[in-house]
Order: structure tokens, then C-alpha cells, then sequence
């Protein structure tokens, strides 16, 4: 056999086993149509971050063929608690949970969970505590690392210094939630900045016109302020608000925090925000069920992925802008 023939009938050998494998692992289509899962949103419907997530959850159900009931929890720890005892009692194949309500009053019904057979996800605030007693993985950004990159990037953006007043608004008490801003703290008082912290309500997150009274008061009762923090994109996006109800002009202050909006690009736009972490709402939507649908399906292992993504600033919001606007950044 010549060489030239040779090369011609291994050609056709890996042609002809190339075509069987790929006939062997054909693609299928809603291949998790059988899998039952509780998804938790976290916000109400049709709030700023809570969409963003839900439009990943619901892309992904479309995307996997995922059987998907949605839980909106207005971002109240203790109603996701009794939500989630309700899902557990419903015993899907899969939960995906948002961490808010920390460690402690998560552990025993993840205990449960793990008895039933039920795989667990959580997405946006981690609960290592879980996972490491009970498995599940996670979604989001790991809160006081991000939480301290933005203080650290405030500080640059801002042009903050030494003895210079930061207001930071964020659940301090929170022991998991408010991680990222207990970190943004920390970086900003090791930059030497002086930090007047604001404890914020969960019904904030529903309605951020319930903290304007608080905020303004601290802007006059804090005049040398220099910068504030804001813990969601939610009260990001509501800045104008704040700002004009204590008389100031956009840029006058240095706005600065956590997630992207319609509402706070329009601030970015106008002047009144300069600074904002992105955590792609929309992965921690999409992927945990994804992935719930990959450990029923296919017997895959819990994923855990960081979708702390950086920072949006006023000198690339445009580049997020049109994707926040249609709900997907």
C-alpha cells in the first residue's frame, strides 16, 4: 500500500469512527424534563436584582426542559426560612436556595434536605458552613473578598485619602449577607478613611424609597462626606432620589456599589453614580439550575463558580448598558 493510499484510508477510518461517536452522544433535547426543582429568587417580582436572576433561572428552564416552580421572598430572611422549609417538605429532586439567611438557621433543614435525597444549590450569599456539613454548591461572588476590592477601588476611583468621610450602607448584622460590605469597611479604614456605618432594612432591597429619610439624615449629619456605599442595586439605583433630596448635584458626592440596573445605568448616565461591583445576577440564576439538572441527570458534582466579574465605572458602563436594560446584566 503506498503512503498516499495509507493516508487516504486512515481519512476515512477516523471520518467513519468520528461519525459513530457522534452518533453515539447525540445531542438531546430537554433532557431534564423530569426533574422537579425550587428555585429561589430571592427579591419580589419584578425587582431590580431579582430579575436579572429570575430571567437566568427562567432561561435556563427553557435551555434544559427543567420543571421549575419560583419562589420570590421579597429578600426577607425569615420568610425564605419558612419558604424553604416548605420546599423541602414538597421534596423536589433539587432546591436551589439563596444563602441570606446564613449558616445557622439554614443547617437544619439542608440536614433534612440531605436525608430526603433532595440536591442543594445556593446562589448569591454563601453558606460554607452547609456545604461543608451537607454538600450543595454555590453561585455567586464570595462576598468579603469582593466586598474589600471595592473598597479598595472606591478609595482609587474616588480619590478618597487619610481622614476623609465615607458613608457605608450595607446588613451589617448579617453574619453571611453583610460579609461584603463588613469588607468594603475594612478597606476603606485601612486606606484611613473614616467610615460612619448605616445598617440597612430588608425592605429596602422591595422598596429603596423607605431608606431615603435615613440617608439623607446621615448626609447632614455627616457634612464633610465625601463618598457612600450602597449594599444592592436596588438602592444604587435609587441614588438620584437620595441625592436630590439632600440638595446635591450629580458628581458632587462619589455613589458608589454593589450590581447594575436599567436604574443604574440611568444613574451613570446622569452623573449621580461612579463605581459599581458586578456579581452576574444572571449566572446565579442560570447555573444553579443548570447544575441541579447535570447532579439528577448525569450524577455530576455540585458546582461552585465565582460571578464576581469586576467593576462597572463611568468609563465602560456603556458596554453593560443595553444588556442591563433588556434585564440580563
Amino acid at each position: 500500500m503506498t503512503r498516499k493510499m495509507l493516508l487516504t484510508a486512515t481519512i476515512v477510518a477516523i471520518a467513519y469512527l468520528g461519525g459513530a461517536f457522534a452518533d453515539a452522544t447525540a445531542l438531546r433535547d430537554k433532557w431534564c424534563k423530569d426533574v422537579h426543582i425550587r428555585f429561589f429568587v430571592g427579591g419580589a417580582e419584578g425587582d431590580a436584582f431579582g430579575t436579572i436572576v429570575y430571567n437566568g433561572a427562567r432561561q435556563a428552564q427553557n435551555d434544559t426542559g427543567a420543571q421549575v416552580e419560583f419562589v420570590f421572598s421579597g429578600w426577607n430572611v425569615e420568610k425564605m426560612v419558612q419558604q424553604l422549609r416548605e420546599a423541602v417538605a414538597s421534596k423536589p429532586d433539587g432546591i436551589a436556595m439563596m444563602g441570606h439567611p446564613g449558616d445557622d438557621s439554614i443547617m437544619p433543614l439542608a440536614e433534612q434536605a440531605a436525608k430526603a435525597g433532595i440536591r442543594m444549590m445556593y446562589q448569591n450569599v454563601p453558606v460554607p458552613k452547609v456545604v461543608a456539613a451537607y454538600g450543595g454548591g454555590y453561585v455567586g461572588a464570595q462576598q468579603e473578598p469582593q466586598g474589600r476590592a471595592l473598597g479598595a477601588q472606591a478609595v482609587k476611583l474616588g480619590g478618597l485619602k487619610a481622614g476623609d468621610t465615607v458613608i457605608m450602607i450595607g446588613p451589617f448584622n448579617n453574619e453571611n449577607r453583610g460579609a461584603r460590605e463588613r469588607g468594603t469597611v475594612k478597606a476603606l479604614e485601612e486606606a484611613g478613611v473614616k467610615v460612619v456605618k448605616i445598617d440597612s432594612a430588608p425592605e429596602w432591597a422591595s422598596d429603596p424609597n423607605l431608606a431615603l429619610p435615613v440617608i439623607t439624615a446621615a448626609i447632614l449629619n455627616n457634612p464633610p462626606v465625601k463618598a457612600i456605599g450602597y449594599p444592592g442595586g436596588q438602592i444604587l439605583g435609587n441614588v438620584p432620589t437620595y441625592m436630590q433630596a439632600a440638595k446635591k448635584k450629580p458628581g458632587e458626592l462619589f455613589n458608589f456599589g454593589f450590581d447594575t440596573s436599567p436604574q443604574v445605568v440611568e444613574a451613570f448616565n446622569a452623573g449621580w453614580v461612579q463605581l459599581t461591583a458586578d456579581q452576574q445576577p444572571f449566572q446565579q440564576g442560570y447555573l444553579p439550575i443548570l447544575n441541579l439538572c447535570e447532579q439528577v441527570v448525569y450524577g455530576l458534582a455540585p458546582l461552585n463558580a465565582d460571578t464576581g466579574a469586576g467593576f462597572v465605572t463611568t468609563a465602560n458602563y456603556k458596554k453593560v448598558g443595553a444588556l442591563a436594560i433588556e434585564g440580563l446584566r
